[in-house]
């Protein structure tokens, strides 16, 4: 094996593929990128349950293959200052070489490392997205994921895509984002569950490739995203996502419209005043034309805020976690934003004025 080529290049592939390596103790080689010479460098890597193949030009002078440590090889890489790199096999070992500097890495046996990732994309029936509207979408909604696996289907985000239009939606029960994204080029309806940790991973693998259409496929245990010269596969969810429309309001007692700046500030200040529980109260009075805020801790004191807002219905009192209110602020893209409150103890939802391609729901802290 040796091969020359440019740094920055080898350097952004190491760095999404670190992001991916496993860490199981009993299979040390998953803890390892895999570099092959071909007719280009492939490097790959995969923790079992996801993996990433990313092809850099090179110029191949042997092809050959091996399975080094990837924190060693990413710090090697960084450390270098010239532009291009020549990397070969020493004994079955890494050799990495540049102008004044030479670095050899023990390998791991490579017929160890997994299979897992490689896709034939001549099989795939592809979906067609802008990368950054894709991008933006799975940000939009990670959050609202549950943390945890206890329940899959919360533990994970959702894709369904109909029509042209992808919806991606997360929730743990006691909220919920939607994102919609038009103009997709797939018209059958192809519903996907990705593991909040592989949603993360993907949104990593996503911010740092140029291209502007991303393709995805699926089948019933895995589903592959590709961009340009990567591509990434995850084991999907099998379960069904919660019919989460019907729990979402069709009518509403109260609506207020503010500056979601204003909103964000208030919620900031009531952080400090809230105390260990987080908690946060929402006072919308119509008639006064009031909309305010307050929250209280024994330990630091108490804080009541109001801010302008637009407002209509009757007048409602409602308590929220502050972390569930201010989490979906940053999704919204509008300076305004709709709050409405369909009753006491009864969910809130938030959109932006606009901005109808996101949703979000917040369920009140009942006591």
């Amino acid at each position: 094996m040796k091969i020359n080529s440019l740094k920055e290049r080898i350097q952004n592939a190491v760095l999404i593929a670190e992001r991916i390596v496993g860490k199981k103790e009993s299979l040390p080689v998953l803890s390892c990128i895999l570099l092959e010479a071909d007719t280009d460098l492939i490097i790959r890597a995969t923790n079992l349950e996801a993996g990433v193949t990313i092809r850099v030009p090179a110029v191949v002078e042997e092809k050959g293959i091996v399975a080094v440590p990837s924190t060693i090889l990413s710090q090697t890489i960084r450390s270098i200052i010239t532009d291009t790199l020549t990397i070969q096999l020493d004994d079955s070992n890494l050799l990495i070489e540049s102008k004044g500097t030479k670095t050899l890495i023990k390998s791991l046996p490579h017929n160890e490392f997994p299979s897992f990732g490689v896709v034939d994309e001549k099989q795939l029936n592809n979906v067609s997205i802008q990368r950054v509207g894709f991008m933006e979408a799975l940000k939009s909604v990670l959050y609202a994921a549950s943390s945890s696996m206890i329940r899959p289907e919360l533990g994970s985000v959702y894709l369904s895509i109909k029509d042209n239009i992808l919806l991606c939606v997360a929730t743990d029960s006691f909220r919920l984002a939607e994102k919609t994204i038009q103009g997709v080029d797939y018209s059958v309806v192809k519903d996907i569950l990705i593991p909040l940790k592989h949603a993360v991973e993907l949104v990593h693998v996503l911010e740092r490739v140029d291209a502007d259409i991303v393709r995805i496929s699926s089948d019933d245990s895995q589903i592959i995203v590709m961009a340009d010269n990567i591509q990434y596969v995850s084991r999907v969810v099998d379960a069904p996502f919660p019919n989460y429309k019907e729990i979402i309001p069709k009518t509403f007692t109260t609506e207020a419209t503010v500056l979601k700046n204003d909103f964000a500030e208030m919620l900031r200040k009531a952080r400090v005043f809230a105390g260990a529980d987080q908690q946060v109260g929402l006072h919308v009075y119509p008639s006064r034309k009031v909309f305010s805020a307050t929250a209280r801790s024994n330990d630091v004191g108490e804080m009541s805020d109001t801010i302008d807002a637009a407002i209509s219905g009757d007048d409602v009192d409602i308590k929220f976690h502050i972390g569930y209110l201010a989490d979906c602020l940053s999704s919204i893209n509008s300076d305004s934003i709709v709050l409405s409150f369909s009753g006491a103890n009864r969910a809130l939802v938030i959109k932006g004025v606009s901005d109808q391609s996101f949703l979000y729901l917040v369920m009140p802290l009942n006591r």
